[in-house]
């Protein structure tokens, strides 16, 4: 019974693999620097998987036990990723965690803030928020969020529509932003 275990954390493990480079191929379109106002930083990039992530968890909230298994071991994924580059940024041992908390600390509060508004269908509260986390230096002389925005509401909506079996097999894709 225990192998079981083992067994369906490999099979997961290509799903989980699979969907979180989605994720993150979806993040890194040179769209969202060029055009839509991401800055091409570590922390603009951070920013950019931690928005698509927040709509594929917000999928996955409402999908049944299989896709919500998968969905937690992307969230774990992800950590492990932020992990090993603070690490390769040169933080030593001792400063990993508490950069970590920060970390999760900003990608929780992200989430809920992104999810109020899009739940509320709120577009300005969105670009409120996306300004104040993608430019925390000068959110009021940032640049427009409208697009990024309009983006998210659209990909959350066009979202509901992706069928429990794609969930499940980690296929999940992304919009593509224009």
């Amino acid at each position: 019974m225990i192998w079981n275990l083992f067994k369906r954390n490999k099979a997961n493990q290509a799903l989980v693999e699979r969907q979180y480079a989605q994720i993150t191929r979806s993040a890194r379109s040179p769209v969202f620097y060029a055009e839509m106002g991401a800055p091409d930083t570590v922390m603009g990039r951070f920013e950019m998987i931690t928005l698509h992530l927040v709509l594929y968890l917000r999928r996955t909230g409402t999908a049944g036990d299989a896709s919500q298994g998968i969905a937690q071991e992307i969230v774990d994924a992800f950590f492990e990723d932020i992990d090993h580059s603070i690490r390769e940024l040169g933080v030593g041992d001792t400063g990993v965690p508490k950069r970590m908390k920060k970390l999760a600390r900003m990608f929780y509060g992200r989430a809920k803030s992104y999810g109020v508004a899009i739940a509320a269908g709120d577009s300005d509260a969105l670009v409120d928020a996306l300004r104040r986390n993608l430019h925390p230096d000068h959110p009021d002389t940032a640049p427009s969020m409208k697009a990024l925005s309009e983006w998210m509401m659209i990909t959350a909506q066009k979202l509901e529509d992706v069928s429990e079996e794609t969930l499940a097999a980690g296929q999940l894709s992304f919009p593509e932003a224009n």
